[in-house]
């Protein structure tokens, strides 16, 4: 998910009536956000290098595979624990940033934005979750526990996805807001 938002008319934050009023801090508040757009940029490399392990996570419980369910899922907790590092730096980064002198619509896209990384850092926990009981505790030998870990793995997932949507609404909803307030600046002008 990358951050962005284009200049707009201050809702009251600047005497100027313009977003970047004398006691504005929405350029130093951009390059928070740009930095955090960076942090995000370093999650979509690792989500993009790796999204075939779902399916193959998949794949090797269907086969019973305890040795590539048990690698697969170590490998996605770990890339599930580099991917929280960088998005924790991405939500503290925006939350500096909306603590800075910034107008109305500006803090309520990144109260939306950080909400919505917030959400996705949950999912991915869930997710992260699943792969460690595979990985410490898949047995195909033994029905029961491997009906259980299959149960817990596929009630995690479900919870992923629909955390997932939940992130991907607040993310629309913050897009919305920053095309109004492009919308509005530009009939100002």
């Amino acid at each position: 998910m990358t951050i962005t938002f284009g200049a707009c008319k201050s809702s009251g934050r600047s005497d100027s009536g313009s977003i970047l009023g004398s006691s504005d801090e929405t350029e130093e508040a951009a390059k928070l956000v740009a930095s955090a757009n960076e942090d995000l940029n370093k999650i979509k490399v690792l989500y993009k290098e790796n999204e075939g392990k779902r399916e193959n996570l998949k794949k090797a419980i269907e086969a019973n595979d305890a040795a590539q369910v048990k690698k697969i899922s170590d490998d996605v907790v770990y890339l599930i624990n580099d991917g929280f590092d960088n998005a924790k730096s991405a939500i503290d980064k925006i939350e500096k940033a909306q603590e800075m002198e910034i107008n109305d619509d500006y803090r309520e896209y990144l109260r939306l934005k950080e909400e919505s990384l917030k959400r996705e850092l949950e999912a991915f926990e869930n997710y992260r979750q699943a792969a460690r009981t595979l990985r410490d505790n898949y047995d195909p030998r033994n029905a029961a526990q491997r009906d259980k870990v299959k149960a817990d793995f596929t009630t995690r997932v479900e919870n992923y996805r629909k955390i997932m949507e939940e992130a991907r609404d607040f993310s629309g909803r913050a897009n919305e807001i920053a095309k109004d307030a492009i919308r509005r600046q530009q009939q100002v002008q």
